[in-house]
This record gives structure tokens, C-alpha cells and sequence, in this order.
């Protein structure tokens, strides 16, 4: 471990210098990246001081209580506090997934159920606004389809975070929410107060921090544009200004109608191809390295149901982690903190047995 924390400390310094170069700040996108690194580094340099400084201080009281029993008291508890330090050095050293530090896309779609999952991906849409308000982070709808009732056939959400340091990214706690998400509750079109069972499905993207970042031709592109509609296919404009882009090596596709301008529309769903764009490649990557990253919940079938939304018992679970609470209320009003950390938990507790396994 000492070898490790050695060659990351002498990054650490190394990264300072370059930090101090104005010439590197010319380039955002590189000054951005060489930052979250920076804070990620400063952590486990802290960690590794405050160890060695108990370790000292043990060894001082040790020698004091030999003259005064008094230190006694204080040898015990810098004992004790020295495994706590070790451990947090440890899960500091675990390596990090590149992309913590990344902004996110969020696309929230209705699934099984109609009208009632249309109104369920309306509530996760709330959620995640009230979640990213408590966090601190900047949210901003690039474009949604309305449901009749007032629901949400399809949401796609930018989320912006705001520090450097990874372990706080909006894609470190965002990108667990991948999958399907079940809803049982009596829904508002049931006139007999049966509990129905419906399903909205969450994808969650990295989003590219500079547009060079993902190389796109514009001659791999295919651009058709057309009137916005609203619920029930209505019309709601009079003028060409949705936009349809197609990449064709990839067969991606992505619709943009929230905006007036169409230059608007182009800009956002361009944002919203290249994150579909990275995270395929990333996934073609992760095939390729299946074992580095196969303890990864981000790695799951999307298609999987990972959590329950039961409003008559007002609980909460989620299927990967074990995690059960009964705030659901809570929950939907942002409070989704605990849900979070507990998928945090899972997948650095899989590392770590990871990196066992490897040794």
C-alpha cells in the first residue's frame, strides 16, 4: 500500500505544477480534467498524512505513558482510531471510475402501464430535480414528450454538477439510477382504488465535457426537421423547428422539440448524442475488459427492474442493494440520499473484493 500511496503522491505534486502553468488553463477541457484529478489525489494525500500523524502521536504517547500514566487514555484511543484512518486510506486507493467527475445525461421514459407510467415518469423527473437541488447542482430540460394526462412519455434532463473533487460528480451518485424503476399505487385513472403495477425506465449518461472530446462528421449525420407536437400529436408550433438527428455508423438516434429555434433543438440533441455516442464506446470498451469493471452496478442489464415504488406501504426498495426504507414520501421529494449511498456502498464493497481476488 505504502509503494501505491508513494507513486500517487508524487503525481500529486507533479499535477500541482502543471496546475500553476497558466497555459494549461487555455485548454478548459484539459485544466477541467487535470482539477478532478487534482482533488481526487488531494483526498488520499490527506488520508495518508492524518495516518502517519496518529501514528506519531501513538508513538509519543506510548513514550509519555511510560513517565506519566496519565497518556495512558490517549494511547488507547489513537489505537483505536488508527484502523478507521487505515480503512479510509484503503477505500481511497480503490481506483475510481473515470467518469465520476462527469456532468450527466438523464433520459426518463414511460414503459408498462399507459397513462399511469407516464405520471410515474413525471414523479421521477420531480425527484431527481429536488435530489440535484439538495446537492447543490444545476438542472436544465432539454426536451419531453407530454402525456395527455399531464405525464411524461419521454424527459431528457441535463444535470450539472459543481466541484471538482469526483467522489461529489453528479455521475459518481447519478449512475445507479440506470434501469427500470417499478411503481405500485392506486393510480389517478382507477376508479375502483385498485393497486396497479406500472414501470418507467431511467438511462443515465456521462456527459462529454467538450465536444471534441467525441469526434462526429457531419457527413455521418443525417438531419430531417418537422413541427413540434404536443399531447395527442396537436401541433403546438409553425414552424419546422424540432430536429431529428441520426448518426448513422451507429444508428443512434435522438429527437429534440423543446425549443422554439431550431439551431436550439440541433444544439441540445447534439449534447445528447455524443453522451449516447461515449457511453457506447465505453461499453464496447468495458466488453473488451469485462473483468476490470464486472463489479460495477453501472455494468447491469438496463433492461433490469432495480427498485420498487410501493406508495401504500410508502416503502422504498432497491433490488441490488438490499436497501428497504419506508420514506417513500420523503424519497419522492428528493430525500434520495441514503438510496444513493447504498448503491455507493455495494459497488465499493464489490471492488474492494475485486481487488482481493486480483491479489
Amino acid at each position: 500500500m505504502l509503494d501505491s500511496v508513494a507513486t500517487l503522491l508524487a503525481e500529486h505534486e507533479e499535477l500541482q505544477v502543471q496546475l500553476a502553468d497558466p497555459a494549461v488553463h487555455a485548454d478548459a477541457a484539459r485544466a477541467k480534467k487535470l482539477n478532478r484529478r487534482y482533488a481526487e489525489l488531494s483526498q488520499i494525500k490527506a488520508a495518508f498524512e492524518g495516518l502517519q500523524e496518529l501514528q506519531e502521536d501513538l508513538a509519543a504517547a506510548k513514550e509519555l505513558a511510560k513517565e506519566d500514566e496519565s497518556f495512558a487514555a490517549e494511547v488507547t484511543t489513537m489505537e483505536e482510531a488508527i484502523p478507521a484512518a487505515q480503512e479510509r486510506l484503503r477505500r481511497l486507493l480503490i481506483p475510481r471510475d473515470p467518469d465520476d467527475g462527469r456532468d450527466v445525461i438523464m433520459e426518463i421514459k414511460a414503459g408498462e402501464g399507459g397513462a399511469e407510467s407516464a405520471l410515474f415518469a413525471a414523479d421521477l423527473l420531480r425527484m431527481y430535480l429536488h435530489y440535484a437541488e439538495s446537492k447543490g447542482w444545476k438542472t436544465e430540460v432539454l426536451d419531453r414528450t407530454e402525456s395527455d394526462l399531464g405525464g411524461y412519455k419521454d424527459v431528457q434532463l441535463a444535470i450539472k454538477g459543481n466541484s471538482p473533487d469526483p467522489s461529489q460528480g453528479v455521475w459518481a451518485h447519478l449512475k445507479y439510477e440506470g434501469g427500470v424503476h417499478r411503481v405500485q399505487r392506486v393510480p389517478a385513472t382507477e376508479s375502483q382504488g385498485r393497486i396497479h403495477t406500472s414501470a418507467a425506465g431511467v438511462l443515465v449518461f456521462p456527459e462529454v465535457d467538450e465536444p471534441e472530446e467525441v469526434e462526429i462528421s457531419q457527413n455521418d449525420l443525417k438531419i430531417d426537421v418537422f413541427r413540434s407536437s404536443g399531447p395527442g400529436g396537436q401541433s403546438v408550433n409553425t414552424t419546422d423547428s424540432a430536429v431529428r438527428i441520426t448518426h448513422l455508423p451507429t444508428g443512434i438516434v435522438v429527437s429534440m422539440q423543446n425549443e422554439k429555434s431550431q439551431i436550439q433543438n440541433r444544439e441540445a440533441g447534439m449534447r445528447v448524442l455524443r453522451a449516447r455516442i461515449l457511453a457506447r464506446q465505453q461499453e464496447e470498451q468495458a466488453a473488451e475488459a469485462s473483468a476490470a469493471r464486472k463489479s460495477q452496478i453501472r455494468t447491469v442489464d438496463r433492461s433490469e427492474r432495480i427498485r420498487t415504488y410501493n406508495f401504500p406501504e410508502n416503502r422504498i426498495a432497491d433490488h441490488r442493494t438490499g436497501y428497504k426504507a419506508y420514506n417513500l414520501d420523503q424519497v419522492m421529494d428528493g430525500a434520495l440520499g441514503p438510496v444513493v449511498d447504498s448503491c455507493i456502498a455495494t459497488d465499493e464493497e464489490a471492488r474492494l473484493a475485486a481487488l482481493g481476488d486480483e491479489k
